[in-house]
């Protein structure tokens, strides 16, 4: 599994990071070992358009 960070994170690990697999899986990068959010992909299409 490939998780990606955004590019206007600029370095920094106060952010989160996202892997897109047969589900759409979310990360703190400061604490991995805190677990993810499991969202199917068109939940996370929806929260997507929400935010943008």
């Amino acid at each position: 599994m490939n998780w990606h960070k955004s590019t206007y994170s600029t370095g920094q690990n106060n952010c989160v990071e996202v892997a897109d697999d047969v589900r759409v899986m979310v990360r703190d990068t400061k604490d991995h070992s805190a677990g993810m959010v499991t969202v199917s992909p068109s939940a996370w299409s929806e929260f997507i358009e929400h935010i943008a």
